[in-house]
């Protein structure tokens, strides 16, 4: 996942301690991209070149390779649509595909609270099995370790994943040009209202399911089919929005989102309008931004749809405008600023 959660790369800044007092749980918003950039890229300066992406990428014996790791809190363990340990697999796989790789291998660490019940876990494991292979990914080790009664959720997961990525391929923020058109795979929020409705025992006329899934086959198919693919990110905390923004910032160029072609279902926006949501900050588990060259956008759509993407739209460009930031569209014409979540909207969601 990409919300400002992950880092893989060297970015030391000054730090001031005093900034993260009040620093909320999980990412997505300034205040974890601050933390990251300030704490962690500063004191994990490592030799890899590059921007803070969903993998780290890196060559062994002529073989580029891909790695990521990634941790997984949600409450509740189980949701319309998925669980924690389906999640798990998903995310870490798609953080695989972000980077152009095809992902190979897992690792599993569970952290079990005393008094989790065995049936849970098993369903969990269960759960976990089936994503993988249907993924195409093995786990192939992990650890477990019990804390006590009463100071966790349960079940925390952590994996780590292992991918090839293909010759010639090469996709990063960095890569990004003017002219690309922005295309997402599928509606956006689902997941997001999913866990908040299930968390707070919400009835809707409809049932709202996450969207998690694993995407390294509908990003394949991009590769297979020569899409000139620049960049990849998977829109998970922070949504569309905050994913734009974090691109933005990294290529200096300006992104226009078209309101009007953001695919977001009328159950999902009512059920947004009615807990006082921006769908486009809202978080997702199996959708992700791909940026093509602009010449590619229509075949794009056309390979993903082929792939089994349900709803693959084009739904932004971008241009060479200054400063760089994030314009939308709006539905009668008019444009706003698209800025980064500032806070933690849905806590614990991942």
């Amino acid at each position: 996942m990409t919300d400002g959660s992950e880092f893989a790369l060297n970015c030391p800044l000054p730090l001031n301690p005093t900034d993260f007092v009040t620093m909320a749980h999980g990412g997505g918003g300034s205040v974890m991209q601050r933390l990251i950039e300030e704490v962690f890229c500063a004191a994990f300066d490592n030799p890899l070149p590059g921007v803070q992406h969903d993998a780290a990428t890196f060559a062994v014996d002529g073989k580029r390779l891909a790695f990521t790791t990634d941790s997984y809190v949600v409450q509740p363990l189980f949701f319309p649509g998925g669980d924690i340990g389906s999640l798990a697999v998903h995310g870490t796989v798609n953080d695989l595909a972000m980077g152009g790789a095809r992902p190979l291998y897992l690792s599993a660490g569970f952290i079990l609270e005393e008094g989790l019940p065995m049936e849970t876990l098993k369903r969990v494991v269960d759960s976990m099995a089936e994503a993988a292979r249907c993924a195409g990914v093995a786990i192939v080790t992990g650890d477990t370790k019990v804390i006590n009664r009463g100071s966790g959720d349960g079940l925390y997961i952590n994996t780590a994943g292992v991918g090839v990525v293909e010759e010639g391929c090469c996709v990063s923020p960095a890569a990004i040009r003017e002219g690309d058109c922005v295309l997402v795979n599928g509606d956006l929020a689902r997941h997001g209202i999913a866990i908040m409705a299930t968390r707070e025992g919400l009835a809707f006329e409809t049932t709202i399911e996450s969207d998690s899934a694993p995407v390294s086959g509908e990003v394949r198919a991009l590769f297979d089919a020569g899409i000139e693919v620049h960049c990849l990110r998977d829109l998970t905390r922070g949504g569309l929005s905050s994913t734009a923004n974090e691109l933005v910032k990294a290529s200096g160029l300006t992104l226009r989102l078209e309101e009007t072609a953001i695919p977001v279902r009328e159950d999902v926006r009512g059920a947004c309008e009615l807990l006082g949501f921006d769908p486009l900050y809202v978080a997702n588990e199996g959708r992700f931004a791909a940026f093509v060259a602009g010449a590619d956008a229509e075949r794009a759509v056309e390979v993903l749809r082929e792939a089994g993407a349900q709803r693959p739209t084009v739904v932004g460009k971008v241009t060479a405008a200054q400063p760089p930031r994030v314009i939308l569209r709006s539905q009668i014409g008019t444009e706003r600023i698209i800025d980064m979540l500032s806070g933690e909207q849905l806590p614990r969601i991942c």
